[in-house]
């Protein structure tokens, strides 16, 4: 191993995902076994300012491979984003003898890794994040699990839509992006499917609503990303328009948590172990990152570059399957 990278910390930055744990697991057996130390970083960004730094043994990720969340704990920091502030944390790092950081998070944690880099201290991103909107690979960790907590959402919600003859509309997360509201949709049946990547207008959403009840259906679910618009509101509008009884559901933050699926554990360890050896390896400035079924580094500025874009033909079938 090289004498100049002897020491790797990890942190985890953004919104939580649940397999970030078990990332940070792999992490630290994968560098402890390639004879490396590993330092945890508190708090992300923010502890780092903080000097929030903890030795990690083999025995410090026990117990840790089935929890959602992340046990480093994460925040935003304002403070970081600045020349200074990434100043500052470099000098942090080379005080406490790190030569290499493994950061788990997504497009803000990876423009915070790239601007690591061009601080002289070796970064690699590794994307954690439910929306799956990094560019560079094919999913990230904590999406399946998401996906799969939105459709044990949805069927319940379901249950109770067909008892009551009710239409109900699914809020899930996705501020820019669609993608987990249109797997979500596909994978559950979704009626309509309304994302901020395609314009939509209330009239077709009436319509939408309406074919399924002259076809005798029951009830109708929209499924929603926060991006496209809000769940109550269109609620609303839809009871008055279309002359039925509409609910909404925000499922919000439960879409977070969780303990990661069988995908998302061996995903995490699969990067994990990509991203100690691309430090180990002098790679510069990558992201790792899932193409087919290889795990793969990739330049960072591609992965911020741009958004993991939404596959129209998956939103072109849910929506021919909804009909």
């Amino acid at each position: 191993m090289p004498e100049s990278l002897h020491k790797i910390a990890v942190l985890t930055s953004g919104g939580d995902a649940p397999g970030m744990n078990a990332c940070v697991r792999s992490v630290v057996r994968c560098a402890l076994a390639s004879g490396a130390e590993v330092v945890g970083i508190e708090h992300g960004f923010e502890g780092l300012l903080e000097s929030r730094f903890v030795p990690l043994l083999v025995s410090s990720v026990g117990g840790v491979l089935d929890r959602g969340g992340t046990f480093l704990g994460t925040s935003r920091s304002e403070r970081f984003k600045s020349d200074a502030g990434v100043a500052e944390a470099v000098a942090l790092l080379r005080g406490q003898g790190i030569t290499g950081v493994v950061i788990i998070g997504g497009d803000g944690s990876y423009r915070g890794a790239e601007a690591m880099n061009e601080a002289g201290m070796p970064a690699v991103g590794v994307p954690g994040t439910i929306d799956n909107d990094v560019s560079g690979t094919d999913t990230s960790i904590g999406f399946d699990t998401a996906l799969n907590t939105v459709c044990e959402a949805v069927g319940k919600v379901r249950d109770t839509a067909s008892s009551h003859e009710r239409t109900f509309v699914i809020e899930v997360m996705g501020r820019t992006s669609g993608i987990l509201a249109t797997y979500a949709g596909l994978a559950c049946g979704g009626d309509c499917i309304l994302i901020p990547e395609v314009p939509w207008l209330i009239e077709d959403v009436c319509a939408a609503m309406l074919a399924g009840v002259s076809r005798g259906k029951k009830h109708t679910i929209i499924i929603m990303a926060e991006g496209a618009g809000h769940a109550f509101g269109l609620a609303e509008d839809l009871g008055k328009n279309c002359g039925q009884d509409v609910r909404a559901v925000v499922l919000g933050h439960v879409q977070r948590g969780g303990s990661p699926s069988a995908f998302d554990r061996i995903l995490a360890a699969r990067m994990g172990e990509r991203s100690v050896r691309a430090l180990l390896d002098h790679e510069q400035s990558v992201a790792v990152g899932l193409r087919g079924s290889q795990i793969v580094t990739y330049p960072l500025s591609e992965a911020y570059a741009s958004t993991h874009q939404l596959r129209r033909e998956i939103y072109n079938l849910a929506n021919v399957l909804a009909r």
